[in-house]
């Protein structure tokens, strides 16, 4: 689908080829010397930052219709709608990597790490999930190649079929630039300890690739409707729900190399980990686990989107420093136009605050 309207002329493809980004570490305290190294080079790095590419978008509009999606645009802003859910209107700077360049440059943040938000590669039929898939991290990965020092990739997956999943893993993880993978706290509304993504996570944790999450179809239905509680409240309901699949489900027991980052500083679930553990204490159906649900709080990290910078302390006081990492959110209203100047009422003296602005991110990158 051509949209003259809101899309830069096509990219030339470069030729050449560059090693893949392995990202992750194992769970555990971090290694203090690789730490210090990172925070040396004080980069800031955004994990929390989408993008849609002009591949994308066009197949979204045009092969996409088929399966209810669409694509529109103007001369200003673009619009998505497919069955999984829809978003827009939003800004064209989403799209162009000159806006987002003179964007980042504005609010001091030297590196992006780039994910697909809504909609992700969840809602069609198998071949065309994984075109999907096929065509974001293929378009992530030339954005890297043009601008190697500026982005990373998390590449998206076809979630719904394992096999397709781990096809497209094995692929993306050697373009350049791909330095992990992105999906849903939820996958078409199954939860992440399906028996389905087992084999998934497995691959992905012996490629040693960190794992992010971001909020799709999230909970409350009808209720949420009034006051855009889809957003302010479903999304960190969603992620805690996520994280307590992770936990009860017995991913994180099964894979204990796995490394995930949970959005918005964590959404609900560290401030409900005391809930939680109590109903460890009583409930049969939690037991599964050796070691109490908390304890596992320290094999997430937690970006610092969540527009408060007192959950931020409860973070670092209960879970530590070394978990936290920058997030923005580009270019959602929800998140934040100034993401390292909000870290500004952390009070944090300047070796901390470096960690948070790149240097624990510099770690679960490799970059």
């Amino acid at each position: 689908m051509d949209c003259t309207c809101c899309i830069s002329p096509k990219r030339r493809r470069l030729l050449g080829t560059m090693a893949a980004l392995a990202g992750g570490f194992a769970s555990g305290l971090p290694n203090a010397s690789a730490r210090a190294n990172a925070t040396v080079k004080g980069k800031s790095i955004d994990i929390h930052a989408h993008y849609y590419p002009e591949s994308y978008c066009e197949l979204v509009g045009s092969d996409g219709d088929k399966f209810g999606g669409k694509f529109t645009c103007d001369a200003s802003t673009f619009s998505f709608q497919t069955p999984a859910g829809g978003l827009g209107p939003l800004p064209l700077k989403f799209i162009r990597i000159d806006e987002r360049l003179a964007d980042m440059d504005a609010s001091g943040v030297d590196v992006q790490a780039l994910s697909l938000s809504v909609p992700m590669a969840y809602w069609a039929d198998r071949a065309f999930n994984a075109k999907l898939a096929t065509t974001w991290n293929t378009a992530a990965s030339a954005v890297h190649v043009q601008h190697p020092t500026r982005f990373v990739v998390l590449a998206t997956l076809p979630m719904l079929n394992a096999h397709d999943a781990i096809d497209e893993l094995e692929r993306a993880s050697e373009l350049p630039g791909v330095s992990g993978v992105y999906m849903g706290t939820n996958i078409n509304n199954r939860d992440l300890d399906d028996p389905l993504f087992e084999p998934v996570f497995a691959r992905i944790e012996q490629l040693d690739l960190p794992v992010f999450l971001h909020p799709q179809q999230t909970v409350g239905g009808a209720r949420l409707t009034d006051f855009y509680l889809s957003n302010l409240l479903g999304n960190p309901f969603d992620t805690a729900i996520a994280g307590s699949h992770l936990i009860l489900g017995g991913v994180m027991d099964r894979h204990p190399r796995l490394n995930v980052t949970l959005p918005h500083a964590g959404g609900a679930l560290p401030i409900l980990m005391g809930r939680i553990d109590a109903g460890w204490n009583v409930r049969p159906e939690t037991r599964r686990l050796a070691q109490k649900p908390s304890s596992y709080l320290r094999r997430f990290n937690y970006d610092t989107v969540s527009h408060s910078g007192p959950v931020l302390d409860f973070l670092i006081k209960n879970i530590g420093i070394d978990r936290l990492v920058l997030g923005s959110d580009y270019c959602f209203d929800m998140g934040y136009e100034q993401p390292v100047t909000f870290l500004d009422r952390l009070e944090l003296p300047p070796e901390q605050k470096n960690l948070i602005l790149g240097g624990n991110a510099a770690q679960l990158l490799k970059i």
